[in-house]
């Protein structure tokens, strides 16, 4: 069943060291996760729900965290209260449930804050110190929104079975609320998820990079940025992720 819950604040000191190194290369832009593991924020919000702002505003307060990956699934079960969320998406409703038995959470409900792959039930907590992870991510893409490719290479002494999925956000926008529990209200959104492409299952090896392609993007806008999350295959939990901003 979905509810809405109150959103308190309990968030660890900022990290000041990243590995993530993004850089415009002539004709591509490429960016580089280097092996200590990205912190992975999901939220599900929608704009039909009244306890959802303050959690969007937290969001968008991770826009200087390079060491953090910021995702905004906004979900479509508010919009019968009387305000349709232009971003909401039955997908991402689906996923919210689908993600309970990965996260731990006995319900779906928003705002929810999923970090790295650990629902965060009574306010986000971003881990005070980062990890080495298995995996490390290259990414490239061509310019005017062209294609983007990546390299996952694996640094555990086994192989082990990996999933990914690709995100591409968009910041900077806003809506003028007009019904529901929000009427009236201003809302401004960052990182706003406006696809998705799971990427299936694949045995990886150490030594032997695996390759994945995401087809080119329409015209970036709003800030567009493309995130790639790797999974443990198994387990479904994050183990790296890597945003980069699109190429124009």
């Amino acid at each position: 069943m979905a509810m809405s819950t109150p959103f308190s604040f309990c968030m660890a000191a900022a990290l000041t060291a990243t590995s993530v190194h993004a850089v415009a290369a002539g004709t591509a832009c490429m960016a580089s996760s280097g092996n200590t593991a990205a912190t992975l924020v999901e939220l599900y919000t929608s704009e039909g729900c009244n306890s959802c702002p303050p959690a969007d505003r937290w969001l968008s307060s991770l826009k200087s965290r390079v060491d953090v990956v910021p995702l905004a699934f906004h979900v479509d079960y508010w919009d019968r209260l009387g305000w349709k969320d232009r971003f909401g998406s039955a997908a991402f409703s689906q996923r919210q449930g689908q993600q309970l038995a990965v996260n731990g959470s006995r319900f779906a409900y928003t705002p929810q804050v999923v970090v790295d792959g650990a629902d965060q039930r009574g306010g986000p907590r971003l881990p005070s110190s980062r990890h080495a992870s298995p995996v490390a991510i290259e990414m490239t893409q061509a310019p005017a929104g062209g294609d983007t490719t990546a390299s996952i290479s694996l640094a555990a002494p086994a192989g082990m079975t990996l999933a990914a999925y690709w995100a591409v956000t968009e910041s900077g926008h806003r809506s003028d609320v007009s019904a529901g529990e929000n009427q009236g209200v201003t809302l401004l959104h960052d990182f706003v998820v406006r696809q998705l492409v799971d990427v299936p299952a694949w045995m990886a090896a150490p030594g032997q990079p695996h390759a994945l392609r995401l087809p080119a993007l329409s015209a970036p806008d709003h800030d567009t940025r493309i995130a790639l999350v790797v999974l443990d295959g198994r387990s479904g939990k994050p183990l790296q992720a890597l945003a980069m901003k699109a190429c124009r």
